[in-house]
């Protein structure tokens, strides 16, 4: 049993070199596929986009795994009630930088972030507060985070997370200052809240990094898919959309389009790892970084099946609330960077 043991970790640390090559030697592989071993002609647009999906496809799997490993350890160390718990007792404003700041290592998403709502208003959590852990969790979203520092660098990066943070502190604390409890269902506060699932036990590095692995396993063959799709979506769009046409409506000289980003952007529903490579392609065709950051964050952070779920805990006047503080928020902050970058 300990020779097992002690093989399943040696190939694991083995894995870690194994990520770095491949990653390093992706783009001349999968150039030598596309024009060597297919022979494609590299004049034309159907080339290109066939090279994009083959390049883009391994690459966003490689840094999804990594990050998707590195989030499972951190999960391990924040349980659900334990979350709740650090945010009881706190006031408004500074509840609402807490709960944002809890909701960046929390890895939840729009969906699965909502049974914790109920369990925040029940403990006396203040409204706006919840709601900032609510926006945070899914916008301020680590896969997004580690994929746009792989395919854009730190400063795109930093530029997300900061705006994201922005949107959670601002939007909860108006919703918090509007005094909207009215509106959440009675029966939110009738129930007694339950015992959220977690596990105190105390879980050696072993465990953890088993964790990792198992987040792997569940995530990544959850949202491949969405991968997949999202980056044929973008080589289409590399291949053969013009980039004047892009920048006739999403380049930063149009007044509306940032607007027309979040509208467009509100009823969508996709995680990060479907939605940035579509960005990414954006970026390239002539979109301003102001309009596709505002794109990106309607779409992970303001998604439909949320409101549909939401509408089970909160009457109307404050979902349409909560969707239209948000929705101003990333406008704003789409406009602000269309004009200064």
């Amino acid at each position: 049993m300990l020779i097992i043991k002690k093989n399943k970790f040696l190939i694991r640390l083995a894995i870690l070199p194994v990520w770095v090559v491949l990653y390093i030697y992706l783009e001349p592989l999968a150039n030598g596929l596309v024009y060597n071993v297919f022979g494609m002609d590299k004049t034309l647009r159907l080339t290109e986009a066939i090279r994009f999906f083959i390049f883009e496809v391994p690459k966003v799997l490689l840094l999804l795994t990594l990050i998707v490993f590195v989030v499972g350890i951190i999960r391990s160390y924040f349980s659900p009630e334990k979350t709740r718990k650090a945010l009881e007792g706190k006031s408004l404003l500074v509840g609402n930088v807490m709960a944002s700041s809890l909701g960046i290592v929390t890895p939840f998403c729009s969906c699965s972030a909502i049974p914790l709502f109920l369990g925040f208003v029940e403990s006396g959590i203040p409204l706006g507060v919840t709601f900032s852990f609510l926006i945070a969790a899914p916008m301020i979203n680590e896969v997004a985070l580690v994929l746009l520092f792989g395919l854009f660098g730190w400063k795109t990066a930093l530029i997300y997370l900061s705006t994201g943070l922005f949107i959670s502190i601002l939007s909860g604390w108006i919703i918090g200052s509007l005094k909207l409890e009215k509106w959440v269902e009675p029966w939110v506060y009738d129930i007694k809240a339950g015992k959220l699932a977690m596990d105190e036990e105390a879980l050696t590095i072993n465990h953890r990094i088993e964790a990792g692995f198992t987040a792997v396993r569940e995530i990544v063959s959850k949202v491949w898919i969405y991968i997949v799709a999202g980056i044929a979506v973008g080589a289409g769009a590399h291949g053969y959309v013009p980039a004047d046409f892009m920048a006739s409506f999403m380049g930063k000289d149009v007044w509306y389009s940032v607007p027309l980003a979040v509208l467009l952007g509100v009823p969508m529903y996709s995680n990060a790892a479907g939605i940035i490579p579509i960005v990414q392609v954006l970026l390239e065709k002539g979109a301003s970084l102001g309009t596709s950051l505002a794109f990106m964050m309607a779409v992970i952070g303001l998604s439909l099946p949320e409101t549909i779920i939401l509408k089970k805990v909160l009457k109307l006047p404050l979902i349409f609330t909560f969707v239209g503080v948000v929705a101003v928020g990333i406008m704003i902050v789409g406009v602000l960077f269309n004009m200064i970058f």
